[in-house]
């Protein structure tokens, strides 16, 4: 697994209009798991990389109504297979966390890399994710000195009450004990 110029070498590119610059001084120090799926509960096609880039058609599914205008991002999204696709260069602020807060820092934007799994809060993710989650999250650690296993957290955990996500059925303690 590779990291060359904060790109995933082994990801399909998708770039994502929604990202800017971070603060200068906000080194990356979280990683963030979260998941969609597109429309709820469905998996496969490309309706997550349309909403990401701005492209998605309300008039394909009535959940889309809701959410099309939306200008949100992510740096990675792992489908159900195990692909990779990157949306923001890692080094720049993807818009994943929304109002979010971690040991008493606001902004997680600020300073996370965002990793979506395409998957539901209501079922096991996949082997392939979970296999590629893991090698992802070593490079990342490798590559960003301030990243450790101390510092990933569940969208759920810096944004208690408004998400839920990963959910229940993310399998913490096998992520983690494969990581260290």
């Amino acid at each position: 697994m590779k990291i060359k110029n904060h790109w995933l070498s082994q990801a399909r590119i998708v770039p994502s209009p929604n990202y800017d610059d971070r603060p200068i001084d906000e080194p990356i120090s979280l990683l963030v798991i979260h998941c969609i799926s597109l429309p709820p509960e469905q998996f496969g096609g490309d309706y997550i990389d349309q909403l990401f880039c701005n492209q998605l058609n309300p008039n394909d599914h009535p959940y889309f109504e809701e959410i099309h205008q939306l200008k949100v991002s992510s740096h990675l999204l792992i489908k159900r297979t195990g692909e990779f696709v990157q949306f923001v260069p890692f080094n720049k602020r993807a818009w994943h966390a929304g109002v979010s807060v971690f040991k008493k820092r606001q902004k997680c934007n600020d300073f996370s890399i965002g990793i979506e799994l395409e998957g539901s809060e209501n079922q096991p993710y996949s082997n392939e994710q979970y296999a590629q989650l893991i090698l992802v999250s070593k490079a990342l650690i490798d590559y960003y000195p301030r990243l450790s296993t101390q510092q990933i957290v569940g969208h759920s955990d810096i944004a208690p009450g408004r998400k839920t996500d990963p959910g229940p059925y993310f399998n913490w303690n096998k992520y983690l004990l494969a990581i260290k």
